[in-house]
């Protein structure tokens, strides 16, 4: 049986700005990551998701 606990501040936090960044990116022009941010964009929600997942199963993260 696996043990599922809350994320940590951090690693929700960290989910979060990956998921910012991939919906501000569909309507507004981030100056510094903006292109890497637009031609990744699923990747920064697959990874915000990854991120999350790994702090609800993981008690480090």
């Amino acid at each position: 049986m696996i043990r599922l606990s809350p994320p940590r501040l951090i690693t929700f936090a960290l989910s979060l700005v990956l998921v910012g960044l991939a919906l501000a990116s569909l309507k507004l022009k981030i100056p510094v990551v903006g292109p890497t941010v637009v031609s990744h964009r699923t990747w920064f929600f697959v990874g915000a998701y990854a991120v999350l997942a790994l702090g609800v199963l993981s008690r480090r993260f």
